[in-house]
């Protein structure tokens, strides 16, 4: 299907922008540009939550890896050095509320999502999409 996309960020928020389109790229090289909407958004509530909340070093980078799973999906990962886990809020954030939100909407998009242990410091936090049953990417 393809490589893996591996690439690393600041924690500067204009790296989420240019993080969607790495991955729009690399959905449409793999056929998977019906998974474009939702990952895209999956990938920014994962990346800006890292971003804001994992406390680390200065000079630390973010990396994100993009991963065709066979046979219609994509997993997406955004590694960090903090060892905080992000959790689920039990109860809908209040409607005035500003944030709050990223971890319902990664839930309601991805068939799964979690978090895991990684090589040297930090965590993972993945999310798995897939294509619905009997729909396929058209290649031109």
């Amino acid at each position: 299907m393809g490589r893996p996309v591996v690439l690393r960020w600041s924690r500067h928020p204009s790296c989420v922008g240019l993080a969607r389109l790495e991955l729009r790229k690399a959905l449409a090289g793999w056929g998977l540009a019906a998974l474009e909407e939702s990952a895209t958004l999956v990938l920014s509530e994962l990346l800006t939550n890292a971003g804001r909340h994992a406390r680390v070093s200065p000079g630390r980078q973010i990396e994100t890896r993009y991963i065709p799973a066979l046979p219609s999906g994509l997993r997406i990962e955004v590694h960090d050095a903090s060892p905080a886990r992000p959790e689920l809020r039990v109860q809908a954030p209040d409607p005035d509320a500003c944030g709050g939100r990223g971890l319902l909407l990664v839930a309601a998009l991805a068939d799964s999502w979690g978090t895991g242990d990684r090589d040297g410091p930090g965590k993972v936090v993945w999310a798995h999409l897939s294509l619905p049953p009997g729909e396929c990417d058209a290649r031109a």
